[in-house]
């Protein structure tokens, strides 16, 4: 199941770089890659320290909206 996410766009609007933002939420740049071409669902550890670093709630970054009942 792919999770759409507001990463992209909150990394531009920071001027972040994929390796940079990798960098300080610990992974590799290849992982955000992925989260922003929705091939890869963040596990919640992950997706706390990215909203985290937005200053966001995970709910404003990641659309969980397709795993409600």
């Amino acid at each position: 199941m792919r999770t759409k996410t507001q990463i992209k766009q909150l990394r531009r609007a920071r001027q972040v770089s994929q390796e940079e933002l990798a960098s300080a939420v610990g992974v590799s740049r290849q992982t955000i890659i992925s989260l922003e071409n929705e091939r890869y669902v963040a596990s919640l550890p992950l997706a706390y320290k990215i909203a985290r670093y937005f200053g966001k709630s995970i709910e404003e970054v990641f659309d969980l909206s397709q795993w409600d009942d």
